[in-house]
């Protein structure tokens, strides 16, 4: 089992159920009590004298009678000016109550960032500071403050609940610390602190303190540990070199600062001071007696004893998949799940092999030259092929039903220099049925839960390692439902690959579309999924390593193929990335504008959850409610926003992950108020989140490539270029007697090869696939694409060019001594001209017809599409065999041939319609139909043909026969019209005749 780098804590300081401990209360000094007094005495002054004061001076500031006209008729003197003053300052009274009160609510819910009065910013910072003072030094109210100690806990064998503190941000409580006491303070405080901690340690004052459970969101960090018993989350350093090395009871070792779990003990300065630390175990007589002696253990663990027991490393890297009685099964916020050992041939990962696991290191180094970045993005790589694909089928439907200023013919354009580049690296990196899978795999869940009346678990983030899917969850959510099972411990669910493909397609919501590839560590790859983040994610670096990770989310975001509808705000950057989706992406110029965007929707997603009754966006999705109202929006800040505008959006963010709004913002410092989650980039591509415990090879779209791939996309948007697509087939043949192949493949229709003898053995079938994927694409085919077609789970440099080889030797060479398998200057696989398809014949016969010989000829006209129309013998390939040619799924030549065919169709019926011949024309037609069935064109044509016969009851069943194939959508609109014009009567005659 492969060793656990990083499981970690979050940074997230919200406290949480824990093990019930005995209390020990800081000693109050007289200066605290002082503060406190005088506290208490400045809100009753200012919340009962003031009011007391008005009522018997001034008066109450509503009048006995409503009476606005007489009002108005009333002469202007001093006492009007003093009942304005007067109702002024009750107003202000109000005001500060009204502060007073959220301020008090925020610290006794222990919920969130306090929500602001409008207009009430000096109120509200005098009524914060008041409430504070009197809080932090009463009796009990260290569990009413955020990130203090608890409330009402009991006593038991076991861990008992207790009232939760506030859920705050380390950022954010650290800046308020600093604007009430001051940066010089709080760093002379934390020098003072750190300077007496051997002193207090010898005077015997030692303390303890226990990891505890998650509970809910929340998992115990050394950074909140510090903020809660040592009033600075800062401070976490001290508690870690106390305890670092040292054996913890499970006989694992505190060796980073993220890295603690459920269990452990943590020695703590002597100043520390909070509800649920320990003394000494011979003074804690309350706690039970296994505790007791855990403690007693790892105190001689201390000073000079850390240096003994190096030899239990190993054993406690094989325990950290174990809990103990306390640990609930919870671990860190982002662990690594164990492995399973890696499948056997006849299992295929989940997630696809990187290019570089399959390669020689000659291989590897150079990557033919191709963007590695993409190549080892297979979750990217196969969104973006998908969305390009659909966006270049999108551009020749439009072409061909002229919805763009007249027909531009069905050639895309083919790329060129970088974007050729990127173009390849997405095909061989690509990975769509990890994808598919990932997708079926998470609605069958949601389908499943729902089906159980069960509620979809809050999911931080997804790994993908050795074909195994892991949903790394929030809280335990009890057992999982068949297929799914549970992981390392209670916050795990895994999928194995094998039950993953026993889900079919569901019709529900995509329950988890905020996940996004991060990046990879020990062969597992990371989705982190932004919208349940308690919190906002902060990414710090140099720009452009961060524009790198902000391009590479933004493009997966607009992508992927397990999210329904989505919207992606861009702030600072990516304007151009909106050519990707424009459906989801888009951009705005400046936080003033995400703000006041995000105030909107905010306001709104609580409205409307309170209306539908679901507490979180996740019951919406499983409910009866449609998925489209809860749809995530992700907002991605690049720019780093200044401390107010941050404090602004850790406001937000406090309740976003219920409202399914997730934040990833930059900071250039690393130090971002209001920061949940925190994460780094480094110059060598390494994604760091330390209080996360995350190491990752980070997922990056680097400048150059990310042009690239918006040029891919501009080139392919209809809209896009004075001249669009191409009307001129890449490759044309000569069709003369003269021009007869050495080698002509049958593409359309059965696969059959004229001219070479056919390979023994079981590499038939390989090389076959490899000449038609190559016949596909006379512009030439890159050595990787050509691997990444055939064995879509990687494969050695031998392997590939011992089937170059063959494949070499099979085609044979020209009678010039030329091989028919050649390789250009850009290293790109090309084939001779003499090696033709049925398909560039086509092409070429449709060409010469509409724009060659045929527009001066209408003979030649004729004879040519009629020669054209007889090569279609069915659809592309239409007896490959099942499991082959999976690369098809990427071409977009499944949508040109029908297009192709249909073009022809219909000039050669429009050919005999000049003439009158009726029949002829329908011949055409038909023939047409049965490779373009769904191309309306060609029964718009045939319905005018068949008019022309002036035969009604033929034009009867023709309609009723379209009737029957439309179904329940029924008859496109301008089919529908075309019959109102030429048989008025068709609904009542189809009707009858039905």
């Amino acid at each position: 089992m492969p060793r656990r780098r990083s499981p970690s804590p979050s940074s997230s300081t919200a406290p949480r159920n824990r093990t019930p401990q005995p209390v020990r209360v800081r000693r109050r000094t007289f200066g605290d009590f002082v503060k406190a007094f005088l506290a208490f005495v400045a809100l009753a002054v200012l919340l009962v004298g003031v009011p007391v004061a008005l009522a018997m001076t001034a008066g109450w500031p509503f009048p006995e009678t409503f009476e606005p006209m007489e009002w108005l008729k009333q002469d202007i003197s001093v006492s009007t000016f003093l009942s304005i003053l007067t109702f002024v300052v009750w107003l202000a009274w109000a005001q500060f109550t009204a502060c007073v009160l959220v301020e008090m609510k925020a610290a006794l819910s222990g919920v969130g960032v306090p929500g602001r009065v409008p207009g009430a910013g000096p109120s509200q910072l005098l009524a914060r500071q008041l409430v504070a003072a009197l809080l932090l030094v009463g009796a009990t109210a260290a569990s009413f403050a955020p990130s203090l100690a608890q409330l009402g806990q009991t006593y038991d064998d076991n861990q008992r609940p207790t009232v939760a503190a506030a859920q705050q941000t380390p950022g954010l409580f650290a800046q308020q610390q600093e604007q009430a006491a001051g940066t010089a303070a709080a760093v002379a405080e934390q020098a003072s602190h750190t300077e007496a901690t051997p002193a207090a340690k010898k005077q015997g004052d030692t303390k303890f303190y226990r990891i505890q459970p998650p509970e809910g969101r929340h998992h115990d960090s050394l950074w909140e540990i510090a903020e809660r018993h040592l009033g600075d989350g800062r401070r976490y350093k001290e508690i870690f070199e106390l305890n670092k090395d040292r054996v913890q009871p499970d006989g694992s070792r505190l060796s980073e600062a993220s890295l603690i779990r459920p269990g452990w003990i943590m020695e703590m300065p002597g100043d520390a001071r909070g509800g649920d630390l320990v003394e000494m175990p011979d003074d804690a007589p309350e706690v039970s007696p296994e505790v007791r002696q855990q403690i007693s253990d790892y105190a001689r663990t201390g000073d000079g004893a850390q240096e003994q027991g190096g030899a239990q490393e190993q054993g406690g890297a094989q325990a950290q998949g174990s809990g103990d009685e306390g640990s609930g099964g919870g671990t860190a916020h982002v662990d690594l799940p164990q492995q399973r050992p890696a499948p056997g041939t006849g299992h295929a990962d989940l997630q696809r092999p990187a290019p570089d696991q399959v390669a020689t290191p000659a291989q590897d180094s150079s990557s033919f030259g191709l963007p590695e970045a993409l190549l080892t993005a297979p979750l990217l790589a196969a969104g973006l092929l998908g969305a390009l694909g659909h966006r270049r089928r999108q551009a020749l439907w439009q072409s061909a039903f002229a919805g763009i200023g007249g027909r531009r013919g069905m050639e895309p354009p083919t790329p060129a220099g970088d974007a050729l580049d990127v173009q390849d690296a997405l095909l061989v990196g690509a990975d769509p049925e990890g994808v598919r899978l990932l997708d079926r795999s998470l609605r069958g869940l949601a389908a499943s839960l729902a089906a159980e009346s069960r509620p979809l678990p809050t999911v931080y983030a997804a790994w993908m390692s050795n074909g195994d899917l892991h949903l790394q969850l929030a809280q335990p959510s009890g057992k999982p439902l068949s297929p799914w099972q549970l992981g390392q411990d209670q916050t795990f669910w895994m999928l194995a690959r094998a039950d993953a493909e026993t889900y079919e397609d569901v019709d529900t919501a995509a329950p988890y579309p905020g996940l996004v590839s991060l990046g990879t560590m020990d062969d597992s790859r990371l989705l982190l999924n932004l919208e349940s983040v308690p919190g906002i994610v902060s990414l710090s670096g140099r720009e452009e390593d961060r524009a790198a990770v902000f391009a590479s989310v933004a493009a997966e975001l607009a992508t992927n193929g397990w999210s329904d509808r989505m919207t992606i705000t861009l702030v600072g950057f990516g304007e151009d990335l909106t050519a990707l989706a424009p459906s989801r992406l888009r951009h705005l110029d400046g936080i003033e504008a995400l703000i006041e965007t995000m105030e909107a929707e905010t306001r709104q997603r609580r409205g409307a959850l309170g209306a539908a009754g679901h507490d979180s966006v996740l019951t919406g999705r499983t409910g009866p409610a449609q998925h489209t109202r809860w749809a995530p929006h992700l907002v991605l800040l690049a720019a780093e926003p200044s401390s107010e505008d941050a404090m602004t959006l850790a406001e937000l963010a406090a309740d976003a992950s219920r409202l399914g709004i997730g934040y990833l913002v930059g900071t250039g410092s690393g130090d971002l108020p209001g920061a949940a989650w925190e994460m780094e980039i480094t110059g060598e591509g390494r994604l760091l989140a330390p209080l996360l415990g995350l190491e990752l090879d980070a997922q990056l779209l680097p400048a150059a490539e990310r042009r690239a791939v918006v040029e891919l996309f501009t080139d392919a948007d209809p809209e896009h270029g004075p001249d669009g697509p191409g009307t001129t087939p890449p490759f044309l043949v000569d069709i003369s007697e003269q021009g007869r192949p050495a080698v002509y493949a049958r593409l359309v229709g059965p696969y059959e090869i004229i001219g070479l003898e056919t390979p023994d053995g079981e590499r038939s079938a390989l090389l076959h696939e490899a000449l038609a994927l190559l016949l596909l694409h006379r512009e030439g085919v890159h050595p990787r694409v050509l691997s990444s077609a055939l064995w879509p789970r990687g494969v050695t440099d031998d392997v590939r060019e011992a089937l170059l080889d063959r494949l070499r030797d099979w085609l044979g060479t020209d009678p010039d001594g030329t091989p028919r398998l050649r390789t250009d200057d850009a290293g790109r696989l090309t084939l001779a001209k003499s090696v033709v398809s049925d398909l560039d014949v086509l092409r070429s016969l449709y060409h010469e017809a509409t724009q060659g010989r045929g527009v001066d000829s209408r003979a030649v006209r004729g004879r040519l599409l009629t020669d054209a129309l007889v090569l279609v013998r069915g659809p592309l390939l239409a007896d490959r065999p099942e499991g082959r040619y999976r690369w098809l799924t990427h071409e977009i030549v499944d949508a040109q041939l029908p297009l192709l065919v249909a073009d022809t169709g219909l000039a050669l019926a429009e050919f005999h319609m000049e003439k009158n011949r009726a029949e002829k024309a329908i011949e055409a037609l038909n023939a047409a139909l049965r490779t373009a069935p769904s191309d309306e064109r060609l029964w718009n044509e045939l319905l005018r043909a068949t008019h022309a016969l002036d035969d009604p009851e033929r034009l009867t069943a023709l309609a009723s026969d379209l009737m029957t194939r439309s179904g329940a959508r029924g008859l496109p609109p301008r089919t529908e019209a075309l019959l109102d014009e030429l048989l008025p009567t068709w609904r009542d005659a189809v009707a009858a005749a039905g």
